[in-house]
């Protein structure tokens, strides 16, 4: 493992140059939209009972009983995955997406230790909701609370907001471009995901097309933005390309767009990344009318995209509205995470499609530990397992 960890070190700091200094999107832009109207959501819709994950007893469900929309989402998520009544853990903390760094310890993560330690099956992933503490923010501090849950057993502390080289080298993710299941016992941290989104019912519904998800073809939207080409922004370009390449290669339908044009998508996709509203081109009504299938999943190449999962229709385009058109998994960010943090989506789409579930397949393409990464979904949505 130090001979591959040693490799990615040198990897990424030589992209360290390059995305240091952030990329272009270090401050909420401020945009003029047009009055929006949030479409309704219907409720999430009945499907087949289906026979138990055998990966269920790896998942704890982590529910915040002071929230009456964390515990309608953890119940239902509970009951429709059929996850063991002992992989709950209840807890009461302020309802809010901000919670105090100092009181990290004592109140989230020993809990979360002690549930872990006390159960027979081992713990690989843990899951949030809505009404579950988002962020810390702290002076100038802001991390994600999910992506300190994640390295809770880990004696690692976290990269500052504006991190050396060393601090590069301290956080690089040892799962990163792996190609095996995870296990916690081996890497010594945790996947966390989150149930999350602007309502209940769109939360509701990450949970529905989950266990609706099927091995669908595409097609896969890959919107990249010329204007992006250039030296400060080449890696990412590039993993675009060859996500595009790899998808093509095992025969699915790929849509990979490098001009100036903003893309749409007249069916709904299986895959779908985006510069968002830093792309050139940036259409606010394409990009909330995309439409996607039953486990697709998707990456933004944008900075603050979960700073809130409650609806904003000012600064940066968020990942809400994705989850509610229907995406079923997707990674956001709570502040400027640089470019460097973003998942890869030659990696995600490579083992996603390989019959990965979703949290090993976000976080086989994610650099960066302790940060400022969120990633929502149900952890076990695999529609391309291999049977």
């Amino acid at each position: 493992m130090k001979a591959n960890l040693n490799l990615y070190c040198r990897q990424l700091l030589a992209l360290v140059a390059i995305f240091a200094t952030g990329c272009e999107i270090s401050k909420p832009q401020t945009l003029n939209p047009k009055p929006h109207t949030l479409s309704e959501t219907s409720e999430p819709q009945n499907h087949k009972t289906l026979p138990p994950d055998p990966n269920v007893s790896r998942a704890l469900v982590v529910i915040n009983e002071n929230s009456t929309d964390a515990v309608e989402i953890g119940n239902y998520y509970v009951q429709q995955r059929q996850i063991p009544s002992s992989n709950v853990l209840r807890m009461k903390l302020p309802v809010h997406y901000r919670f105090p760094e100092e009181n990290f310890q004592s109140q989230i993560a020993d809990p979360i230790r002690a549930k872990v330690k006390s159960l027979k099956d081992k713990i690989d992933f843990i899951v949030t909701t809505r009404g579950f503490p988002l962020a810390f923010v702290n002076e100038e501090r802001r991390y994600s609370v999910d992506a300190w849950i994640m390295t809770m057993n880990l004696k690692m502390e976290p990269m500052s907001q504006k991190p050396s080289d060393d601090e590069f080298r301290r956080c690089i993710s040892p799962y990163l471009g792996k190609n095996e299941s995870f296990s916690a016992k081996k890497y010594g941290f945790f996947l966390v995901t989150r149930l999350d989104g602007f309502s209940v019912a769109d939360c509701k519904r990450l949970v529905d097309n989950s266990l609706a998800a099927k091995p669908e073809k595409g097609p896969f939207l890959l919107d990249g933005d010329p204007t992006k080409n250039n030296e400060q922004f080449t890696r990412l370009p590039q993993a675009l390309e060859k996500a595009g390449e790899i998808l093509e290669q095992k025969k699915y339908v790929v849509n990979l767009d490098t001009t100036r044009v903003f893309l749409s998508s007249r069916e709904p996709v299986m895959g779908y990344v985006t510069w968002g509203s830093n792309d050139a081109s940036y259409d606010k009504a394409i990009y909330r009318g995309i439409r996607f299938k039953p486990g697709a999943i998707a990456e933004t190449f944008v900075s603050w995209g979960a700073r809130r999962l409650t609806f904003e229709d000012v600064g940066q385009s968020m990942i809400g509205d994705l989850i509610q058109s229907g995406v079923t998994g997707v990674k956001g960010y709570v502040s400027e995470p640089y470019s460097i943090a973003l998942a890869r989506p030659d990696i995600l789409f490579d083992r996603y499609t390989s019959g990965y579930n979703m949290a090993e397949s976000f976080y086989m393409a994610s650099p960066l530990l302790k940060w400022k990464d969120v990633v929502i979904g149900d952890p076990l949505c695999n529609p391309y397992r291999k049977k």
